[in-house]
C-alpha cells in the first residue's frame, strides 16, 4: 500500500467519526431564522430523497450498482451528502458554517470517493471499466449514463443499508436548529 492509498484509507475513516463533531460547531455557530430553515429543508428534502433512491438499488460488495441514479453518477450517495451538507448550512445561515463544511467535505470527500473507486474496481474487475468509462465520477450527466437495465427500486434494500438513520439525524439537526431559533435568536 503506498503513501498515498494509507493516508487516503485513514482520511475515509475519518470521515464519519469527525462528522459529530463538525454538526456540533455548525450548531453552536448557526443563526438560523424561518427563512433558511425552510431554505435548507427544501435542500435537506432533496439529499434525503436522492440517498434514499441510491440505497434502494445498492447491494452492498455484491453486485455493481448501475440502476436508478448510479445510471447518471458513480457516487450518488455521496452527491446527496453534498446536497444534506449544503441543506444544513443553509439553514444553519453562518458564514462559520460554511466554512466548517467546505473544509469538512473538501478535507474527506475527495479521498473517500478515491478508495471507493479502487474497492470498485477491485470488487468488480469485469464490470467496472466500462461502467468508469460511461458515468461520471460524482456530479451526473444526461449525455453520458449507463444502459438501462430493469432493475426497479427496493424499499427492502433502502432498509437493509439502514438509509433511515441519515433521515433520522437530518430531522434530528433540524429540530435543534429549530429549538436554537425559538429558545435563543428569535426576537
Amino acid at each position: 500500500m503506498t503513501r498515498i492509498d494509507s493516508f487516503s484509507s485513514w482520511l475515509s475513516r475519518w470521515r464519519v467519526r469527525m462528522g459529530l463533531p463538525a454538526a456540533l460547531i455548525v450548531l453552536i455557530f448557526a443563526h438560523p431564522s424561518p427563512m433558511s430553515l425552510a431554505i435548507g429543508l427544501c435542500i435537506c428534502l432533496f439529499g434525503l430523497f436522492l440517498r434514499a433512491w441510491a440505497s434502494g438499488h445498492l447491494k452492498k460488495n455484491t453486485s455493481l450498482a448501475t440502476s436508478g441514479p448510479y445510471r447518471f453518477s458513480r457516487n450518488p450517495l455521496y452527491l446527496a451528502n453534498l446536497a444534506l451538507g449544503l441543506g444544513l448550512v443553509v439553514a444553519a445561515n453562518s458564514r462559520a458554517c460554511w466554512f466548517v463544511f467546505f473544509l469538512y467535505f473538501l478535507a474527506f470527500y475527495p479521498a473517500t470517493i478515491f478508495n471507493e473507486r479502487k474497492r470498485m474496481a477491485r470488487l468488480f474487475p469485469k464490470e467496472y471499466p466500462e461502467y468508469e468509462q460511461k458515468v461520471p465520477l460524482f456530479f451526473p450527466s444526461l449525455r453520458r449514463f449507463f444502459p438501462y437495465n430493469h432493475q426497479k427500486f427496493n424499499l427492502a434494500l433502502y432498509f437493509q443499508n439502514k438509509e433511515y438513520r441519515a433521515a433520522l439525524a437530518i430531522f434530528g439537526f433540524f429540530l435543534l436548529l429549530l429549538f436554537k431559533w425559538i429558545f435563543w435568536i428569535k426576537p
